[in-house]
């Protein structure tokens, strides 16, 4: 196979990997050394993420196909994508926490449902809560406003009868 033929491979196989991601979190990796990849790689896996090394050139091919061409201006120095299919905030937590430790390892941008985030909003996605806490903060934050509710609807009921009293009496005298 030609080095063309090895080039389009590369592509269909990035645009696969946009297509199906829940979210993508690109990284520029120049500063880590081997062990430190190695260590990433383990964590990310674990998690069900796949960290792909790829040419920018390639990497932007593949974003154009797949509607992502903004990203072009992320695409600078050795970059290094994190596919997630299943949990869209593992990358971001992951690499996220992986760079506090490791200030040589730089997270560009990323993709999330269909929208490019950049640094920021990638580190605003790493401190979203896990989903069992969400659903806790929701259960937790619905029991507090259904009292509030039976609350102000009860009152409100009393001033109307209230009113409709003062109404009456008004009228038999």
């Amino acid at each position: 196979m030609g080095q063309h033929g090895k080039k389009e491979l590369i592509v269909q196989d990035l645009v696969e990997k946009f297509s199906n991601a829940k979210s993508a979190v690109l990284t520029d990796y120049r500063g880590l050394n081997v062990g430190e990849v190695t260590e990433l790689r383990a964590k990310l896996r674990e998690a069900g993420v796949e960290y792909k090394v790829a040419k920018n050139t390639l990497t932007y091919l593949a974003a154009k196909e797949t509607g992502y061409e903004d990203i072009k201006e992320y695409l600078s120095g050795p970059i290094a994508i994190a596919f997630s299919s299943e949990d869209p905030v593992a990358p971001a937590k992951i690499l996220s926490d992986f760079a506090k430790d490791h200030d040589n390892l730089e997270i560009k941008s990323g993709i999330l449902s269909g929208d490019i985030l950049d640094a920021d909003g990638i580190k605003a996605l790493a401190d979203i809560p896990p989903r069992e806490v969400l659903l806790a903060q929701i259960a937790r934050g619905m029991k507090a406003p259904i009292s509030g509710l039976v609350y102000s609807l009860k009152y409100p009921i009393n001033g109307l009868v209230y009113a409709l009293n003062a109404v009456k009496e008004k009228k038999a005298e």
